[in-house]
């Protein structure tokens, strides 16, 4: 089967819509199947996305999109993303008459009203539901809507979506992501609680490093609160962005694994921290709430403070939380779901 998907987040970002789709591609291909992505950088003329400047946004693409999509011609479509990319693909499949799927991978309303918030607050709330209405009409035609957990299900069922709604979960690298000896943060007093993830306002990373702790707090990532973040808080040890074995030998080093976000989808980051060995604290929001169904795999309070000292003293070990993601969360069974989900397109919606 020829799989293409249409994403305005792809490489070189390194994100966790990009690791998704890697994942999937390995996964399909040792299945037999091709999935092929489309993003920015096939592409002259993008932009920076303000706020991410990682993240360039393809510009004026609908003529280059419609003839790359017809070379390839596909099996099936699958849009990831609601920006220009996206919408250049879902004009095309409505104007050709071609079934597509999308996907809510991110929770824009929110990450869009808390920067509102930070400056102009009275606006949040109007603005907030102009982006709920905006994507509500985007995923409106889709033969169906893909989503991570069965809470974020839920929200988007009773906002009044439109498609079906089909949950696609989420796997992890069992090879690279494990517990083991502890190689980093040697010198830093224990116990260690780590972050990992982008420094940005829509994390709510304060949470984390306003909460009290008598060890040290780790923060692994990038972006653009870093600096002021660093000079907020100077006993915070910020040992910037890690990919691969540098990242999972943060993870094994560590402690306990905190994530302050309140509006993130899922949290890739949760089921890494888990499969190397540690407990997470976080609030009970969607996400965590999916992913942290037992106390063994760690605590969610309202208090994010709380959370980590009961996260700290959870029953279990991390051999039985490796052993949980294993069984719980792998690439062979979301491929399986995203391949189910998939509509053809040599049929008429």
């Amino acid at each position: 089967m020829k799989i293409l998907c249409i994403s305005d987040a792809w490489l070189p970002q390194v994100n966790g819509v990009v690791r998704t789709y890697q994942s999937l591609q390995r996964e399909l291909a040792s299945k037999g199947h091709t999935l092929t992505v489309i993003g920015p950088a096939d592409f002259p003329l993008t932009l920076p996305l303000p706020g991410y400047p990682e993240i360039k946004l393809a510009l004026f693409a609908a003529n280059r999109l419609k003839s790359k999509i017809r070379a390839f011609d596909p099996d099936a479509i699958h849009i990831a993303t609601e920006g220009p990319l996206g919408r250049a693909a879902r004009k095309y499949c409505l104007r050709n008459k071609i079934p597509f799927t999308t996907c809510y991978h991110t929770n824009f309303p929110d990450y869009i009203g808390l920067r509102v918030a930070r400056y102009l607050p009275f606006l949040q709330r109007p603005l907030t539901q102009l982006v709920i209405r905006l994507l509500k009409n985007f995923h409106a035609p889709a033969s169906r809507l893909l989503v991570v957990t069965q809470s974020l299900k839920k929200k988007l069922e009773a906002q009044g979506y439109a498609p079906p709604i089909q949950i696609v979960s989420r796997g992890v690298d069992l090879s690279l992501f494990k517990p083991g000896e502890k190689t980093e943060f040697a010198d830093l007093p224990k116990p260690v609680a780590l972050y990992v993830g982008r420094l940005a306002i829509e994390k709510n990373i304060e949470a984390f490093l306003d909460a009290p702790w008598t060890g040290s707090k780790v923060v692994v990532g990038d972006g653009p609160e870093l600096v002021a973040l660093q000079q907020t808080y100077p006993s915070v040890h910020f040992a910037g962005p890690r990919t691969g074995t540098a990242l999972a030998a943060c993870y094994r080093s560590a402690d306990i694994f905190v994530f302050p976000s309140k509006t993130d989808t899922f949290g890739l980051v949760l089921i890494e921290a888990l499969a190397s060995g540690l407990p997470i604290a976080a609030f009970p929001v969607p996400g965590p709430l999916d992913i942290v169904t037992t106390p063994e795999l760690g605590s969610l309070h309202t208090n994010l403070a709380d959370a980590m000292r009961a996260a700290l003293a959870a029953p279990g070990t991390p051999a039985d939380r490796a052993t949980h993601v294993a069984e719980t969360y792998t690439w062979d069974a979301a491929s399986t779901q995203f391949l189910a989900a998939l509509v053809s397109t040599r049929q008429t919606p």
